[in-house]
């Protein structure tokens, strides 16, 4: 319809490729599956990097401007149909956090995982990134739900996704303690080598505080470096497990001063610990929360930093001569004037193929 905004086009875009897909998501035998991965995390904390080695592209990485989809596509024998995944990548760290209304629909949380992507070499605002895209992504996801529950037909009501009522097995280890990630959770520590040149306490810090976090969202966690391929491969099969529902693999590893390599239901509080106070009184924190506390802990030794630009315009990766002269033009007028002429526009562009973008002009 000529009325139809960009943002309701892309939304519609991924319900038709969500509908298309076969009431079990996983795929039955002979069906095709259809998945929905999400990539999140820190700016510049090599998501592209990670997410072109999964998919074994030879590919030169480029900045990621603001969200960005491409698919995979993996045969589960031979001459079989290949399963499909949806998969969507957010950049720009917090400041693009509203975009995550494109990928998380109605539809698209039936068979939706969201991967977090860390840098472990900027420690002074790896709370804060979690934190702010955890809680985007969990808020759109209720909002998504809540658009089920009110649009499901008699014919969906049975299979309504719900994502408040995501249900741990009974033997999960803490699983009254918890407060399970409303979508399967993977939270990928990256850039691993430069983590190695911390302090060894910092690097205790990170670990425990990661470990904490991943068991508490019954996450699965991982630490990697694409200059690795032994660690690449472990974080394949952990990214192929989500997208295409192949086995994750048994490594295991819950050493502090080696690789973490945790999958979800693996951890425990009293395996982990409590929070590496040394220099900090627990008491004199007062907090709210288990989270809370692990929170005042970790700033207390990192405090948070956040040099990210607030507004994404003026980012120089995303300059364009004679957008960024038009936007000079807006901001001169007075103020409820120019919005009469002219008004913040999207725009789809392609992207590394046959890949798309999404991105603010």
């Amino acid at each position: 319809r000529p009325t139809d905004t960009l943002w309701d086009l892309a939304a519609a875009e991924v319900q038709n490729r969500n509908s298309n897909t076969s009431e079990d998501h996983g795929g039955g035998d002979g069906a095709v599956s259809q998945r929905t991965v999400f990539i999140v995390g820190s700016k510049t904390g090599g998501k592209t990097s990670i997410l072109l080695r999964c998919l074994d592209r030879d590919e030169a990485t480029k900045p990621t401007l603001a969200l960005e989809y491409t698919f995979g596509r993996r045969a589960r024998g031979h001459n079989t149909p290949k399963d499909i995944a949806h998969l969507w990548e957010l950049g720009g760290g917090n400041s693009l956090s509203d975009l995550v209304q494109i990928p998380i629909t109605p539809l698209s949380i039936r068979s939706l995982s969201l991967i977090l992507v860390l840098d472990l070499s900027q420690p002074s605002r790896l709370w804060r990134t979690m934190e702010t895209l955890l809680q985007a992504a969990h808020t759109q996801l209720g909002k998504a739900c809540s658009q089920t529950q009110a649009h499901a037909g008699a014919k969906h009501k049975a299979s309504s996704f719900q994502p408040a009522a995501r249900v741990l097995p009974k033997d999960y280890p803490d699983r009254e303690l918890l407060s399970p990630f409303p979508v399967p959770l993977l939270i990928i520590g990256s850039k691993y080598d430069l983590f190695l040149e911390l302090e060894s306490d910092k690097r205790k810090v990170i670990s425990k505080t990661l470990r904490f976090i991943g068991h508490y969202y019954a996450a699965s966690l991982i630490f990697t470096s694409t200059k690795s391929e032994l660690q690449m491969s472990k974080t394949k099969s952990f990214f192929n497990h989500l997208a295409f529902g192949l086995e994750r693999g048994k490594s295991v590893s819950f050493d502090s001063s080696k690789l973490l390599v945790i999958p979800s239901g693996s951890d425990s509080f009293i395996q982990i610990g409590s929070p590496p106070t040394s220099d900090v009184d627990i008491g004199s924190l007062h907090a709210k929360s288990p989270l809370d506390l692990w929170k005042k802990v970790y700033e207390s030794v990192f405090p948070p930093e956040n040099k990210e630009l607030k507004d994404p315009a003026k980012d120089p990766q995303y300059s364009e001569p004679q957008v960024d002269s038009m936007r000079a033009q807006k901001d001169q007028v007075g103020p409820g004037v120019h919005q009469l002429y002219i008004t913040t526009a999207w725009r789809l562009q392609p992207a590394r193929g046959s890949d798309y973008i999404i991105i603010p002009v």
